[in-house]
């Protein structure tokens, strides 16, 4: 078999557009996290684009519509929480993704942590982090953040992000 010519166009290819990437994305399954920030008062937001940045110093990043509601505080605050969600937690995910939603009232169950940052209650585990820096992309910000403290001891499985929605892992296998 041969190497296809350079520039040769592949079956379904598609030009670059927004479609396209959230087509692709739907595809890649992602961890579901809640970052938090305190500003007047409390707000948060579901993001799946959690990623571990470096491990000395410790750091993490999370990308942000600019456009979110919870961007004006993230946009100031020096400290941020993540907050990784377990299987259980599929509403706590939605209500958290939701435009509009009262995503601090009840039943969410939180209090306010180190360095004043929201921290949520029942979560597979949580960080408290210094934002080391804001880089503009597109609509979206990315933030990088730098480790503070946290708790790496919540019980259960992780929830998941696919093709629109959320999911828990398969059964487990030995």
């Amino acid at each position: 078999m041969t190497a296809p010519e350079a520039g040769t166009a592949r079956p379904g290819q598609a030009p670059a557009s927004p479609e396209l990437l959230r087509s692709v994305f739907r595809r890649h399954a992602a961890g579901v996290a809640v970052i938090t920030a305190y500003g007047a008062g409390p707000v948060g937001f579901t993001a799946t684009s959690l990623t571990s940045v470096a491990a000395e110093p410790p750091m993490v990043s999370f990308g942000v519509s600019a456009t979110s509601s919870s961007w004006p505080v993230l946009a100031d605050a020096e400290h941020i929480g993540v907050h990784v969600l377990g299987e259980h937690q599929r509403e706590l995910a939605a209500r958290f993704a939701r435009s509009g939603a009262d995503r601090f009232g009840p039943p969410t169950s939180w209090s306010r942590g180190p360095q004043g940052v929201p921290l949520l209650d029942g979560v597979l585990a949580w960080l408290v982090c210094r934002v080391e820096a804001r880089v503009p992309a597109g609509d979206h910000r990315i933030v990088l953040a730098r480790v503070v403290t946290g708790d790496p001891t919540g019980a259960g499985r992780p929830l998941l992000y696919h093709q629109g929605s959320f999911h828990a892992l398969g059964p487990a296998r030995d």
